[in-house]
């Protein structure tokens, strides 16, 4: 994934440690929305789901996912960014 943003970046516009929000957009087959969230409590190691809310499109066919994690690092958000933009089914990730 090619857009991941820099430490420098996520260190001057976010407060460590602290929530962070991830805005995931795929296709709603296949689990997508169970994939992204394992995907973020596992990088996490944590025992519990992060809070995230799901909107489907009108037709169904795609999903986008707003994820609201609490992040110890920039080193951890850009773990999660890497982990999430290698599941299939992504569209964009922000």
């Amino acid at each position: 994934m090619d857009n991941i943003p820099s430490i420098e970046l996520l260190e001057a516009t976010h407060t460590f440690p602290g929530p962070y929000t991830f805005k995931v957009i795929g296709h709603a087959a296949d689990d997508f929305v169970a994939r992204v969230v394992e995907a973020v409590r596992d990088e996490l190691q944590a025992g519990d789901d992060p809070v995230y809310g799901v909107r489907q499109t009108s037709g169904g066919a795609q999903v986008s996912i707003t994820l609201n994690p609490y992040i110890d690092s920039a080193d951890q958000v850009q773990a999660i960014y890497r982990r999430i933009g290698v599941i299939s089914g992504l569209i964009m990730l922000l």
